[in-house]
């Protein structure tokens, strides 16, 4: 008689914990994938102002003045443009 009757006893706390760290985890993945989207995915998508960028980042530069002694200049070996 003086018993009571939990409609919902551990499932709900454990969808509670599941949810947490879902909820967790997702922050996370999406504040990893937010801070490599500049980094990695926007150059790739505007390729022509990167290249422009970059040429005029490293107009001043000679790469043979900066290579070290005894290792030959890089060039793509897929001759990509």
């Amino acid at each position: 008689r003086g018993q009571r009757v939990e409609v919902c006893p551990s499932p709900c706390l454990a969808m509670g914990r599941h949810s947490r760290t879902l909820l967790i985890f997702g922050g996370f993945v999406a504040v990893v994938g937010a801070a490599f989207y500049p980094i990695y995915f926007r150059p790739l998508r505007q390729v022509d102002q990167y290249r422009k960028e970059q040429a005029i980042n490293r107009s001043g530069i000679v790469q043979e003045d900066v290579q070290p002694p005894g290792l030959k200049v890089w060039s793509d070996p897929f001759g990509r443009k």
